[in-house]
């Protein structure tokens, strides 16, 4: 059977009609704060101390709003004739929020797991030069970050976490035999 000529008119005018009547609920905002979603992208945050200073994140920035400054330091060799190593320090890193489009490119990077989202999103500022925010800011917003979902628990244990368990349970074999030495040797010592 054909449609019935003017019948989505009439159907998109009744839903109209329907909200028209309806009450509206209005949120008022800086009293009230809004119910954001978990996974909400607000702000960038910053894991300083997992920052390795790769560039990886600056690199693949679309937009090129992230600015990182380093400088290398030379360590001592661990152990009597080893070498010195070197390594990265970081001495800026700033993101200017008036060029990034929040893409998250530079959170998937990251191999160290130094960025994460923030669900903050009152950070405006009256002048456009005051949106770059360095280091300091972008730290106060880490902890502000939700935990992560928890596990699904009839998921198989991560690789990673399996290899660091039986890593960890070696450790505490060695240093339980070492400990059950020591007690052997000053048993012995103490007979003596």
């Amino acid at each position: 059977m054909p449609p019935i000529p003017g019948s989505g008119l009439a159907k998109g005018l009744a839903v109209t009609l329907r909200t028209m009547t309806r009450k509206s609920v209005t949120a008022r905002y800086p009293d009230t704060q809004p119910e954001l979603p978990p996974r909400s992208r607000g702000v960038i945050g910053l894991f300083e101390e997992n920052c390795t200073v790769c560039m990886l994140c600056a690199r693949e920035c679309p937009d090129w709003c992230i600015y990182i400054d380093s400088h290398k330091e030379t360590l001592p060799a661990a152990a009597p004739g080893g070498r010195e190593r070197s390594r990265n320090v970081l001495d800026r890193f700033a993101i200017d929020f008036s060029l990034c489009m929040y893409c998250g490119i530079c959170i998937e990077v990251c191999p160290f797991d130094a960025l994460f989202w923030s669900p903050e999103f009152e950070y405006a500022e009256t002048d456009i030069l005051e949106l770059t925010h360095e280091r300091d800011k972008l730290r106060e917003w880490m902890w502000t970050v939700p935990a992560p979902p928890a596990l699904d628990p009839r998921a198989e244990e991560p690789k990673e976490i399996g290899a660091a368990r039986k890593t960890a349970d070696k450790l505490a074999a060695a240093e339980a035999a070492e400990a059950a030495e020591a007690a052997a040797t000053q048993e012995r010592e103490a007979g003596e």
